[in-house]
């Protein structure tokens, strides 16, 4: 089987998603189908998700997430409940995969997902192993678990640098 690339955008700097975006952009203009499934920042504020209607069908966006605000600043109660539907977007990331829906799969900030425990490393494993000829993956979030550096070909790192303008 050929599989299409796995690539990860990770670190503790801002545009990790925004950089997933844009190779989706150049994916989409190649007429492939994008699919992005974003985890863990709550449930979409409309305005920024609106330009992503005009790239319908195409580039589809989807968040299972039902609260308002990012899932760390949730109570302990609202995160248990967010768990469920997090992974209702897990699953649906397994179904993405198996059935080939789409030629380059964006899961943005499912690292988060895996590193706070919510899908065990082996399960995702099992995600990228399963994936259909040709379907591509880009994995965004901060931490990168080492154990995947065998399932992956090109990781990408942003990272947020201080200047310092008095020197």
């Amino acid at each position: 089987m050929k599989h299409g690339k796995v690539e990860v955008i990770c670190g503790n700097g801002v545009g990790k998603t925004s950089l997933a975006v844009g190779k989706g952009v150049v994916a989409l203009t190649k007429q492939q189908n994008v699919i992005m499934i974003q985890f863990l920042k709550g449930s979409p504020n409309q305005e920024g998700l609106d330009v992503f209607k005009c790239m319908e069908p195409g580039f589809k966006v989807f968040r299972f997430e039902k609260a308002d605000t990012y899932f760390e600043n949730l109570s302990d109660e609202e995160k248990q409940e967010e768990l469920i539907n997090i992974r209702n977007g897990f699953n649906f990331a397994k179904k993405v995969v198996t059935t080939g829906e789409c030629d380059l799969l964006i899961l943005d900030e499912v690292l988060g997902i895996v590193e706070k425990n919510i899908v065990a490393l082996e399960e995702f494993e099992k995600l990228i192993a399963a994936r259909e000829d040709g379907m591509s993956l880009i994995l965004t979030g901060r931490v990168m678990p080492q154990e995947l550096r065998s399932s992956v070909d090109i990781i990408s790192t942003i990272n947020y640098i201080e200047v310092d303008k008095e020197s």
